[in-house]
C-alpha cells in the first residue's frame, strides 16, 4: 500500500509522465512545413503552366503531392494576408491587421501557438510580419507561437533562406515539429541578382520572359520581369534543400509540406488586386503519408483560412471556436472533393485608400464591389515605382494603352464587377449588369453582402487615407492618415461567424 505522504509526489509524478510522453510522441504525429513566398504570382511556377518560370523543386512536391488549382487569399496585401493563415480569420475579423502592418487582435490564438502548447517544436524563420496588439487591462497575456524566431538571413543572402536547413538540422529531436519558412523573396528592391550564385543555376533571360498583356512589352519591364524570376528560383532552391535535409534523416514521409505565396506579383494588376492576378495563389501540399493521390490537382475552392484548422487536424489538435475557415483532410483522401462552394476576399489599405470586397464560386464567376470606385487599383507603392508602371505611364501619356493596359490605370473604375474565368481568365470583361448573366451576379451579390453583414464587416466614415503619391510611389510624409479600420466599429474581431460557405 502507498502511504498517504507519497501521493502528491506519485500524482506529481505521473502527470509529468503524461505530459512528457505527449511531447515526444513525435513518431506518430506529422511534422509540419509552410514554406511562404513574398509577393509571388500563383502562375510563376513551372507546375502551374509557366514555361519560363525555373521551380524543379515545387514542381517535383506537386508531382508528387496534391496541387491545388482554386486556392485564394483572404488579402492581396502582406502582413493582412499572414495574419489570416495564422489566425484562420478574415482580415476585418483580426482586429486593426485588416490594414497593412497593423497588430492582430491579443485575445485571438494562432494555430502555432495551439502546436506548441501540444508538444511541437516551433520556428519561424524568414520573413515574420505579424505581431499582436497589447492585451487590454484584465486581458490575458497571448501564448508563445514560437520557440525560435529568426529572420533568416545572412551577408551574402538577404533572401530570408539561408538559414531553413540549419533550422530543420538543430532542432529538438525529441518532439514533432512546426516550421514557418517566409522568404522575403519576391518583394522588391531585387536583391537575388547582386546576391546570385551558380548553384541556383543561370539568371534569367530578359529576351525570354513572359510579357503578361497588362505591362508593356519592353526592355525595362522585361528586366524588371527577369529580376523578378530570379528571386521566384532563389525561393524554390532553398526549398529543395529542405526536402533534402528531410529525406536524409527519413522525415519527409511523414512531413506535411505547404507552399504558397502571401499575394501576387509586385507589379501592375497583381499585388493589392481582388482579381486572380493578384489574390490567387498556388498551393501545393506534400506528405507521402497522409496525401492519398499523388500528383493529382484539386480543382474545388480553397480559402487561405482553411490551412489552420488543416494543420491542427492533421495533428489532431481540436480547432479554436474563433477559426472560420474549413480542414482541408478530405481533399487529401479525395482531391475531388469540394470542402465550400465560396471564397471571400477583401481590399483593405496598403500605402493608398482601397475598400473592395469579393467573392467567388465553384463556377469560375468573380464578383467585386468596389466601395472606392473613384480610385485607380494600380497597385501599392513600390509597384507604383518600379520601371513596369513607369512604362505604363510613358504609354498613357503617347495615348498608346491597349484596353488591358488602360485597366492598371482606370480611374473612376466601375462600382461592381462580375466575370467568368472560364471563358475569360484574365477578368478583362466586366460584364455586371449583362441580362445574361444577371441571375448568378445577383445571387453572388446576395451571398456577398450576407458574408459582410454576418462577420461585421464595415465602412467606416473614415477610412485610412494615401500616405503615398499615386503617380510617383513617393512618400506623402503625412503624419495622420491612419483612421478606423474596416470592421473595427463593429467589433469585428470579436465575431466567430464565417459567412455562407456551402449553397
Amino acid at each position: 500500500m502507498i502511504s498517504h505522504r507519497l501521493l502528491p509526489a506519485l500524482v506529481v509524478f505521473l502527470i509529468s509522465g503524461l505530459f512528457a510522453s505527449s511531447a515526444t510522441r513525435g513518431d506518430d504525429r506529422p511534422n509540419m512545413i509552410v514554406f511562404i513566398a513574398d509577393d509571388v504570382s500563383w502562375n510563376d511556377y513551372g507546375c502551374y503552366g509557366n514555361t519560363f518560370a525555373r521551380t524543379p523543386n515545387i514542381d517535383q512536391l506537386a508531382a508528387n503531392g496534391l496541387k491545388f488549382t482554386n486556392a485564394f487569399l483572404t488579402a492581396s496585401s502582406c502582413s493582412p494576408s499572414r495574419a489570416s493563415i495564422i489566425t484562420g480569420r478574415y482580415p476585418h475579423n483580426n482586429g486593426k491587421a485588416a490594414e497593412l502592418h497593423l497588430p492582430i487582435a491579443s485575445h485571438l490564438r494562432w494555430f502555432p501557438e495551439l502546436l506548441r502548447e501540444a508538444g511541437y517544436y516551433t520556428a519561424l524563420v524568414g520573413k515574420k510580419h505579424m505581431r499582436r496588439d497589447k492585451p487590454q487591462p484584465g486581458q490575458p497575456i497571448p501564448g508563445k507561437a514560437f520557440d525560435l524566431i529568426d529572420n533568416g538571413q545572412v551577408k551574402d543572402n538577404h533572401g530570408g533562406e539561408s538559414k531553413w536547413v540549419e533550422t530543420v538540422a538543430n532542432r529538438p529531436k525529441d518532439k514533432p515539429f512546426f516550421f514557418w519558412f517566409a522568404a522575403i523573396d519576391a518583394h522588391r528592391a531585387w536583391d537575388a541578382d547582386r546576391e546570385w550564385k551558380k548553384k541556383y543555376g543561370k539568371m534569367h533571360s530578359p529576351e525570354r520572359v513572359l510579357v503578361p498583356p497588362y505591362l508593356v512589352d519592353d526592355a525595362e519591364t522585361r528586366r524588371d520581369l527577369a529580376s523578378y524570376y530570379n528571386e521566384v528560383t532563389r525561393f524554390d532552391y532553398f526549398i529543395g534543400q529542405v526536402v533534402e535535409q528531410l529525406r536524409k534523416e527519413d522525415q519527409l514521409k511523414n512531413t506535411l509540406i505547404l507552399v504558397l505565396a502571401d499575394n501576387g506579383r509586385p507589379f501592375p494588376r497583381a499585388k493589392t488586386r481582388l482579381h486572380d492576378s493578384g489574390m490567387k495563389t498556388a498551393l501545393v501540399a506534400h506528405w507521402p503519408e497522409g496525401i492519398r493521390s499523388r500528383g493529382a490537382e484539386a480543382s474545388g475552392l480553397v480559402s487561405v483560412i482553411d490551412l489552420a484548422p488543416t494543420l491542427l487536424a492533421a495533428a489532431k489538435i481540436p480547432a479554436p471556436e474563433s477559426f472560420q475557415g474549413v480542414s482541408l483532410q478530405p481533399v487529401f483522401s479525395d482531391p475531388g472533393k469540394i470542402v465550400r462552394d465560396f471564397v471571400f476576399s477583401e481590399h483593405n489599405w496598403h500605402d493608398y485608400e482601397a475598400h473592395g470586397r469579393s467573392i467567388r464560386d465553384n463556377e469560375g464567376h468573380l464578383y467585386i464591389i468596389n466601395r472606392r470606385p473613384q480610385f485607380a487599383w494600380q497597385g501599392p507603392a513600390d509597384s507604383v515605382r518600379s520601371p513596369s508602371h513607369q512604362s505604363l505611364l510613358k504609354k498613357k501619356n503617347a495615348g498608346q494603352l491597349s484596353p488591358a493596359q488602360q485597366d492598371v490605370l482606370l480611374a473612376p473604375r466601375k462600382e461592381t464587377e462580375f466575370f467568368d474565368s472560364r471563358k475569360d481568365p484574365l477578368q478583362l470583361n466586366n460584364r455586371s449588369g449583362d441580362e445574361q448573366v444577371q441571375n448568378r451576379e445577383s445571387t453572388l451579390r446576395g451571398k456577398l453582402l450576407q458574408w459582410i453583414r454576418e462577420t461585421g464587416d464595415s465602412i467606416p466614415e473614415k477610412i485610412s487615407e494615401d500616405s503615398f503619391d499615386r503617380q510617383s510611389g513617393d512618400s506623402l510624409e503625412n503624419e495622420k492618415y491612419r483612421f478606423t479600420t474596416p470592421g473595427e466599429d463593429r467589433n469585428a474581431s470579436r465575431i466567430n461567424h464565417s459567412g455562407p460557405i456551402r449553397n
